[in-house]
């Protein structure tokens, strides 16, 4: 009898995604609302990746089983 799949977390699928090297990764926050009075150089520090913390790796594997 063939395992039950288990279901990829709608949420975490679009927040969070696996580099090459099997770290999760999420966006930072403050990007998308009122980008027109942020300087430049916040804006670019704000569109790097920065990887889950430690404290949360171990819930986001279970919400992402296949990624």
């Amino acid at each position: 009898m063939a395992k039950y799949k288990i279901k990829t977390h709608s949420g975490a699928k679009r927040r969070f995604y696996i580099s090459g090297s099997g770290k999760i990764l999420h966006r930072k926050c403050h990007m998308n609302h009122l980008r027109r009075k942020k300087r430049p150089g916040g804006l670019r520090l704000l569109s790097d990746k920065l990887s889950a913390s430690p404290a949360n790796v171990k819930r986001l594997r279970r919400l992402l089983p296949y990624a």
